[in-house]
């Protein structure tokens, strides 16, 4: 998976783990814990940030 890759709000989650904003401002509630076929929440009410990044993954070595 690329570093780069990013989901807006609303896509279905392709992959569980734990996503961040991609503000870059690390502010309260900046990360979710998303499980795959769901979708992705808002971005937080005051985050300037566009999209959801994968962080950790839930389940590395299922590949």
């Amino acid at each position: 998976m690329k570093q780069t890759e990013q989901w807006k709000p609303g896509e279905i989650v392709t992959q569980s783990g734990i996503y961040a904003c991609d503000c870059g401002r690390e502010h309260l509630w900046s990360k979710s814990t998303d499980v795959r076929g769901h979708r992705f929440p808002p971005l937080p009410y005051d985050c300037p940030g566009q999209a959801w990044t994968l962080r950790t993954q839930a389940h590395p070595d299922a590949d």
